[in-house]
């Protein structure tokens, strides 16, 4: 494909498209997304778009609300959108206003509830090795409690929240790509319940340390590729990173939070490629490419996304989309060159690509095959 765009490198923005400099940030903190960015890149990218009070931002793919959150502190409307039930409530919790008053008597009323020793025979066999006994009779305890308790759908997932997190810090689970594995150096981790009262007091003080901006965010779980809630012009600005060519499926290393937090509730898979079958695919948006059949049903399903981020933006609106090489056994597949490609066909002006990581891409963990980029596509439509 010929190169017909301004690729700019800059290296020293890498750290922003990553989650880490979220992980001191009050709110942002209350669950960690390795694959997503910072509230640093979203602030970035509203300041180089020149947003403001009254405009409206987008993330068709918002993971656990970064930039919604970002903008509820800056003042600005948004709207995010993601097909996980996990993420969606992740980022609804983060985004929301809370009384603390309240928050605080419903935390004293929990802590004065005695423990009652629930049965824990239906949990599945490897989702127990990832816990103590103690530890997942606690967290079954209080997960019942709270869905008992805490009638209020809105402080309920707060609670509920705060225990994922305990559950997370106080468990055996390691996390290797796309698997889930048992750490095996933690003789004796901390109790669950004095982590979950710990962690729920944080998430208070972080509350009422940290107001944001009376603006509105709305989260809804939905599909990147059918906005249909969304009118038509109606935002003015899209800064999102949609999952990564032939990288992990997101979902498969948190089945441990949907089994103990959403048991039954399944969602459709955030695979490699966004949804569907690389064996039906109705046309190949990148004929003269040659690629491997994920790497077509990847490139098909965002020319659907950016379709819709085209459909929904407003003349003069600009977007940032944060996307990543794939790589395969044989070759390594750029993106970030095909997706202004494919914006522009769908009517986008490109403004630039940035570059912000590249990284050496191998095979079998010690063949080299290349290196892959991590960019910035900076859009507008005219």
């Amino acid at each position: 494909m010929e190169v017909r765009y301004v690729v700019e490198e800059r290296y020293d923005l890498g750290r922003l498209v990553t989650f880490i400099p979220n992980k001191s940030l009050p709110r942002h903190r209350w669950f960690f997304f390795k694959e997503g960015f910072s509230r640093d890149f979203v602030g970035l990218m509203l300041s180089r778009f020149g947003a403001g009070r009254g405009d409206t931002v987008l993330d068709p793919f918002v993971g656990v609300g970064t930039t919604c959150l970002t903008c509820r502190e800056l003042g600005l409307d948004s709207v995010g959108v993601d097909v996980s039930p996990l993420f969606t409530m992740v980022a609804r919790v983060k985004v929301r206003d809370y009384y603390v008053d309240k928050l605080r008597g419903l935390r004293d009323g929990l802590r004065e509830e005695r423990f009652r020793r629930p049965g824990i025979e239906h949990v599945k066999g490897f989702l127990r090795q990832l816990f103590s006994r103690y530890a997942l009779e606690d967290l079954i305890f209080l997960r019942e409690l709270i869905n008992a308790k805490i009638q209020d759908e809105e402080y309920r997932e707060f609670f509920l929240l705060a225990l994922m997190k305990a559950a997370e810090e106080t468990s055996y689970i390691y996390r290797d790509g796309a698997v889930v594995k048992v750490r095996r150096d933690i003789p004796k981790p901390p109790s669950l319940r004095r982590m979950f009262f710990r962690i729920v007091k944080k998430m208070i003080k972080d509350v009422e340390d940290h107001p944001l901006k009376p603006c509105e965010a709305v989260i809804i779980q939905g599909d990147a590729r059918r906005l249909d809630m969304i009118e038509d012009e109606s935002i003015d600005y899209i800064i999102t990173s949609p999952p990564y060519l032939n990288k992990i499926e997101y979902t498969k290393v948190y089945w441990p939070e949907y089994e103990l937090f959403f048991p039954g509730g399944k969602e459709a898979p955030m695979r490699s490629y966004l949804g569907l079958n690389p064996r039906n695919i109705p046309k190949d948006p990148l004929p003269d490419v040659e690629l491997p059949p994920v790497a077509r049903a990847y490139f098909h399903d965002l020319n659907d996304a950016l379709a819709e981020m085209y459909r929904v933006l407003r003349r003069g609106g600009r977007a940032a989309v944060v996307i990543g090489g794939g790589v395969f056994p044989d070759k390594v597949v750029e993106v970030d060159i095909p997706c202004a490609y494919l914006a522009e066909l769908n009517g986008f002006e490109v403004d630039r690509i940035i570059a912000v990581n590249k990284r050496v891409a191998t095979t079998r963990r010690v063949i080299k095959i290349g290196e892959t980029r991590e960019s910035i596509v900076l859009l507008s439509k005219g």
